[in-house]
């Protein structure tokens, strides 16, 4: 009896242990992780609305992209975008809600200068890293860099100091080189860019450049128009920092008035856009660009639409913009790659200043450091030909009919 009583106690203790064992492996099982989310303040509607569109798109397709290979440490990418129509005065409340409510890890690819203005001081103060906003500001680019702004693209400064430097090698002379440009941030941005360029060719004084502007937002751009058409000498290369719908306008009403000089414009415009918007009237017109032609045979394009394909199963084609998107997702998703333990703003942080030199398939070297806070200081050439946005030499800035 003693030995029967012993082995039901040994039998009622290991049953108890085996259901302790399996309420633990229970508790133990990993739960379905929650998103990494990651915020945008963006235009979704408005003039320039197609800029957010294709930056959001890009940006989406890198996450789903790296959504299909498991994410990262297991967890899903989420981008929460809201709308702000290119305003600054939405910019704000957007960027506060998406740190404060949605409780985003990152802001990343807003799109403009001016709420850019107002969006980087705020993810700054919160340390909340602010990662590939479009926009080539100088205010973006502080030495020593801001700790949690971290750019991909090179400066509105750079490409138009490219384009002058192009035009004045190609024998247009300084000073007939002028502006048109947005009466903003952005417009101004670009026009810094292109005076300290023009002082390195000689030009002595800022005050004699043509310059005409014109406000954000609106299609009001004759009175710019009209300041050049009476500039003195008559320019023969005017620089647009604007928005694709007003430059298409003031593009036409120039060759209207016999006004005809060769026209750039910077990468904010996007190439595609401008020339749908000018149709027939866009042959010769460029612009720079700050990622490689989308049908360049690069990695990164081969990756870039592979990634569209899984977001949208209509295909639609690849744009500069979505692509400079598409790199941005992954900047972002390399830094999150590398990041040991806990994933939060201070470690994402470290990660970007932590990626040095790195290489993403755009055929450039790319470099982030504590120091070194924009990736990329590459600028190319495209002109609009046949309604096509084709790629350029920048020594070839001048087609054969306007060699001085």
């Amino acid at each position: 009896m003693r030995s029967l009583s012993t082995r039901r106690r040994t039998q009622f203790l290991c049953a108890a242990c085996c259901a302790l064992f399996a309420c633990v492996s229970v508790a133990e099982e990993p739960r379905d992780s929650p998103p990494l989310r990651f915020g945008m303040s963006t235009a979704l509607t408005g003039p320039v609305s197609e800029l957010g569109i294709q930056m959001r798109r890009g940006v989406l397709s890198a996450f789903a992209e790296a959504n299909l290979a498991g994410g990262v440490q297991g967890r899903q990418l989420e981008l929460v975008a809201l709308d702000d129509g290119y305003e600054p005065s939405e910019t704000g409340p957007n960027i506060h809600r998406l740190i404060e409510l949605e409780q985003v890890l990152a802001i990343v690819g807003d799109v403009g200068t001016p709420t850019a203005i107002v969006a980087a001081p705020i993810a700054q103060r919160a340390k909340v890293p602010f990662i590939g906003a479009l926009t080539g500001a100088g205010v973006l680019r502080k030495s020593p860099p801001d700790r949690y702004v971290i750019n991909f693209r090179a400066s509105y400064a750079e490409e138009t100091s490219m384009m002058v430097d192009a035009l004045v090698a190609a024998g247009i002379e300084p000073d007939e080189i002028a502006f048109i440009t947005q009466r903003d941030g952005y417009g101004d941005a670009g026009f810094a860019g292109g005076t300290a360029a023009l002082k390195r060719h000689g030009i002595e004084r800022p005050g004699t450049i043509a310059h005409g502007r014109y406000e954000r937002n609106t299609m009001a751009v004759e009175g710019a128009l009209a300041d050049l058409i009476l500039h003195r000498p008559t320019p023969k290369a005017v620089i647009l920092v604007g928005a694709y719908s007003p430059c298409a306008k003031l593009i036409r009403l120039a060759k209207e008035s016999d006004f005809d000089p060769l026209f750039l414009n910077v990468s904010f415009v996007g190439g595609n856009l401008l020339a749908a918007a000018l149709d027939d009237q866009g042959d010769g017109v460029l612009v720079s660009q700050v990622v490689p032609h989308v049908q360049e045979d690069l990695a990164i394009n081969r990756q870039h639409r592979a990634a569209l394909a899984l977001l949208e199963p209509t295909k639609s084609p690849p744009t500069q913009i979505s692509l400079e998107g598409y790199v941005v997702g992954r900047l972002l998703i390399l830094a999150l790659q590398r990041i040991e333990g806990e994933i939060r703003r201070e470690t994402i942080a470290d990660a970007c200043e932590g990626l040095g030199d790195f290489d993403l398939g755009l055929g450039v070297p790319l470099r982030l450091t504590s120091d070194e806070h924009q990736a990329s200081h590459a600028v190319w050439a495209t002109r609009i030909e046949a309604g096509e946005v084709r790629p350029i030499p920048w020594s070839e800035l001048l087609p054969q009919e306007r060699q001085p």
